[in-house]
């Protein structure tokens, strides 16, 4: 298996979370994600659903940001400060800076307006992370590297 591959099998191995009142939307995206190798997926109706799960560890959480329980502000705050390094993507059917900006200053790591361009971006976002992590897991000295140095 190439590096290239076996990268992509990490990916498609994270744990995803997709959290969204709107149920045909819901299903459209985790039919997107399953169609382009993700295969832990799981879909929530309410941010309180989300969160009573967040013990199964996601790597990523596609979270709408306006729905009935919670908004999506308040979920965000709630998985940062059970988990800062889960990463959480911001989904609105409005297209608003000033809603992208408190986002971020919350912990999102994007912010994706729904539309014709959403799964585009979604995929452009799911990228980044990839990339993320294998820089992260290239900084991050192997066990051998370790014991090596010690010598």
């Amino acid at each position: 298996m190439s590096a290239q591959n076996a990268s992509f099998m990490k990916t498609t191995q994270w744990k995803i979370f997709l959290v969204d009142d709107d149920a045909f939307n819901l299903q459209l995206t985790r039919h997107h994600l399953e169609s382009v190798g993700y295969t832990d997926v799981q879909t929530f109706v309410s941010g309180t659903d989300c969160l009573n799960r967040l013990t199964e560890r996601p790597a990523v959480v596609f979270l709408d940001h306006r729905m009935e329980d919670l908004t999506g502000f308040d979920v965000l705050k709630k998985i940062k400060r059970y988990d800062p390094n889960i990463h959480v993507v911001m989904l609105s059917g409005q297209e608003s800076i000033e809603t992208a900006i408190a986002s971020m200053r919350h912990g999102a790591f994007d912010y994706i307006v729904k539309g014709a361009q959403a799964f585009d971006q979604l995929n452009s976002v799911l990228h980044r992370l990839r990339r993320l992590q294998d820089l992260l897991d290239n900084q991050r000295p192997s066990l051998w590297r370790r014991i090596v140095s010690f010598l």
